[in-house]
């Protein structure tokens, strides 16, 4: 009978997770000397205790990293609502196991097959995504759902007949970047180095409109090559309003209805962000308008922000993207409003930034993290001007 695969990983995780001798509870002390046998005998049971108390944490420990192994290798057998088990106090597990997880994964998987059918690379997990949007995304109840919605209800389609195309607006630092990097965080096991996720800044990638037809073969080259690799993929254009127009024509073909040839022939799932600061200033007025007029931040919907947002697009001198075929053929499927963040958003993005140091904070040092930041318009000072940007930056000041 075939010995299974991987059955050899449990003692290479046991190895691997076993903390230093040293730390072994009171197995470092010395032996007692002669004349204290009775309290040498209580020193030895209460190391035994301690020793069998370290080795049913170490058993406990390696549970928990082979189920978070095995949900990374075999994904079909990963169960959502199994709960792993606790974490032994003392250990450190961010750290440690996240980087014995990557080095078991990358090498078990370079000489072995991780699931048995489908892309390994592949995770959607909607769970893991819905819990990033509501705990770390701040003051943005709109993009939440939207995207949420979006991502979830066009990658659970049997067979899409287009790509999904989500345009983010709004002014820097309301969580555009942010959103889009949970993206590909939950639907990709390595997030945005994975290979089947493309990054594109207009700026940086296409900086030189002499050479648009260069950049219109290298973009569509590079969308193909991806979506013949990888059967489901995800395009970021960030600074959208900033590219050519003839590099949003070059899309077109990618973002159209498609009408399979061979309906039994499975095409490949592809999602489009374009990341853009236009509409932002409307976006602003719109919101504060309705503030002024007694309404909650959270009883804004989109009734009262997606007509003027695409008005303000198509009308938009300084930018091309309003005027292209992307938006004339309304090839973009959601126009997703980030609204302007405020004092308590700020604070919030302070908190976390402390947080993801491993840091501790005080309610001053959010307060005047917060106070930092510059606030509009002049008279009600009520929308940070920066968002959340820099905001981790400034908590180097606050450091002992």
């Amino acid at each position: 009978m075939p010995r299974d695969p991987r059955s050899p990983l449990w003692l290479l995780l046991l190895l691997l997770l076993l903390p230093p001798p040293g730390t072994w509870g009171d197995g470092g002390r010395a032996r007692p000397t002669e004349g204290a046998e009775e309290a040498g005998s209580a020193g030895s049971w209460s190391a035994f205790q301690g020793l069998r108390e370290q080795l049913r944490a170490a058993g406990a420990l390696c549970r928990r990293y082979w189920a978070l192994f095995s949900c990374r290798v075999w994904p079909e057998g990963c169960r959502q609502d199994e709960e792993p088990p606790a974490r032994p106090p003392g250990w450190s597990l961010p750290l440690l196991g996240q980087q014995y997880l990557d080095i078991l994964t990358t090498w078990y998987c370079s000489f072995q097959d991780c699931c048995d059918s489908g892309d390994c690379r592949i995770i959607n997990n909607f769970t893991g995504l819905e819990a990033d949007l509501r705990v770390r995304l701040h003051g943005q109840h709109l993009a939440r759902e939207l995207v949420l919605t979006a991502a979830r209800g066009y990658l659970e389609l049997p067979q899409p007949d287009k790509a999904l195309a989500l345009s983010f607006h709004g002014w820097s630092g309301t969580g555009k970047n942010f959103v889009a990097r949970m993206l590909a965080e939950n639907l990709y096991r390595d997030g945005l180095r994975s290979d089947c996720v493309k990054v594109f800044v207009a700026t940086l990638h296409f900086p030189h409109h002499k050479y648009v037809d260069l950049y219109q073969e290298q973009l569509a080259g590079q969308i193909r090559k991806t979506q013949e690799h990888c059967h489901q993929t995800l395009f970021i254009l960030d600074e959208a309003e900033k590219l050519h127009p003839g590099l949003l024509e070059a899309l077109r073909p990618h973002l159209e209805h498609q009408a399979p040839e061979n309906p039994k022939a499975k095409s490949p799932r592809t999602i489009f962000l374009f990341l853009s600061n236009l509409g932002g200033n409307i976006i602003n007025e719109v919101v504060l308008n309705l503030l002024k007029a007694g309404w909650s931040r959270e009883e804004i919907g989109m009734e009262h922000l997606e007509p003027q947002l695409q008005a303000g697009i198509v009308e938009a001198t300084d930018s091309g993207f309003g005027h292209s075929c992307l938006v004339k053929e309304n090839l973009i499927d959601f126009f997703i409003p980030f609204l302007p963040l405020e004092y308590r958003h700020v604070r919030l993005c302070a908190r976390d930034a402390f947080l993801s140091q491993e840091l501790l904070y005080t309610e001053e040092a959010l307060d005047e993290i917060a106070k930092m930041m510059v606030y509009v318009p002049k008279e009600e000072q009520l929308f940070s001007s920066q968002g959340c940007k820099s905001v981790s930056q400034r908590i180097n000041y606050f450091m002992p």
